[in-house]
Parts: structure tokens; C-alpha cells; sequence
């Protein structure tokens, strides 16, 4: 069942259908919120509350040719706006919730070895600016299509490419001094 069936009936009280919409679009929210805030448990209750707004408001969501997913992105995008209103700075990356994120591995080298490269990316996303930054974290760390990136930032699709090369020009950059230091 698409989406847009199951918003359907979910507007009309079917809770199995907010639990599907919930268990299909929960991990990629999860993770596009972990990659903003860098922080485990900061990460769930804003998901959580990132799906509770879902809820509340699913009753004033117009099915269109804007896919669902995007506008659980765009509240996403909301609320991590807000929080970091809120809070300022953002949060620095602990490196024990490097082991939350990655599949377990054999080796202490191996570990280690992520660890080091994911503070490389992150320390890296820092240095870029914040649309490009935006940009590539939902295309290649959440895996939105560019369509989707593009109505989730009320930005054209060509606009999104332009932001998306530029961003992994400035990364790749940004990198190199990382390694450098």
C-alpha cells in the first residue's frame, strides 16, 4: 500500500495505518535527525516528537504531488531549526555513538578506523555551508531522491544539484584539511 492510501485512512482513524506510516518512514527520519544533533538520545525524542506532530496535524495534510515523506522531512527541519534556536551550538559527536550507527565489526582496528573517518565527515560537514551541507546529508546520509530534497526545502530541482555539487566540492576540500591537520 502506498502512501497516500495509508494517509487516507489514517486521516480517517486507522491506527494500523499511522503504524505502518510510522515503522516505513521512522528510520530515515531517525537518522537524517542522529546526522543534524549527533546526539543518541537527543536524536529519539525528536523523532518521537517529530511523529507525534505527524499525528496531530495529519488531519490538515492535502494529499498532492508532494510526497508524504517530505513533509515529515520538512517537520523534521522545523523542529531541528527550533532545537538548535534553543540550545545554540551544536552538539559535539561522542564517539561510543559512532558504535550505535555502524554494524559491528571483528576488529578493534576496524572500529577505530570508523570511528576516526565518520569525526573526518562530520568535523568536514562543519566547515561547509549550511544549505550545501543540508543538501548532501539528505542525499547520500538519508538517501532522499533529488525530487524529494528539492519539495522537502521548497527548492528547485536544478537548484538542489547546484547546492549538491558545490557541497561535495566543498567537502571533498574540507576533508583534505581535515586529514591534513
Amino acid at each position: 500500500m502506498d502512501d497516500a492510501e495509508l494517509v487516507r485512512l489514517a486521516q480517517q482513524g486507522n491506527s494500523h495505518a499511522i503504524g505502518t506510516l510510522y515503522d516505513r518512514h521512522q528510520p530515515h527520519i531517525y537518522r537524517f535527525v542522529w546526522s543534524r544533533v549527533r546526539h543518541q538520545q537527543t536524536a529519539e525524542d525528536m523523532t518521537g516528537e517529530i511523529f507525534t506532530r505527524m499525528v496531530t496535524n495529519l488531519s490538515g495534510y492535502q494529499i498532492t504531488n508532494i510526497p508524504f515523506r517530505a513533509w515529515l522531512y520538512r517537520i523534521a527541519r522545523n523542529l531541528i531549526v527550533d532545537h538548535f534556536r534553543q540550545h545554540g551550538e551544536r552538539l559535539p559527536l561522542p564517539l561510543d555513538a559512532v558504535e550505535n550507527m555502524t554494524e559491528e565489526t571483528d576488529s578493534m582496528d576496524s572500529l577505530l578506523q570508523q570511528k576516526i573517518t565518520v569525526e573526518y565527515v562530520e568535523q568536514a560537514l562543519d566547515r561547509i555551508d549550511p544549505e550545501q551541507r543540508e543538501v548532501v546529508v539528505m542525499r547520500f546520509l538519508v538517501g532522499l531522491p533529488l525530487k524529494e530534497v528539492a519539495l522537502t526545502l521548497d527548492k528547485t530541482v536544478p537548484a538542489v544539484k547546484s547546492l549538491q555539487h558545490r557541497g561535495l566540492a566543498a567537502l571533498r576540500m574540507a576533508l583534505q584539511v581535515e586529514v591534513e591537520q
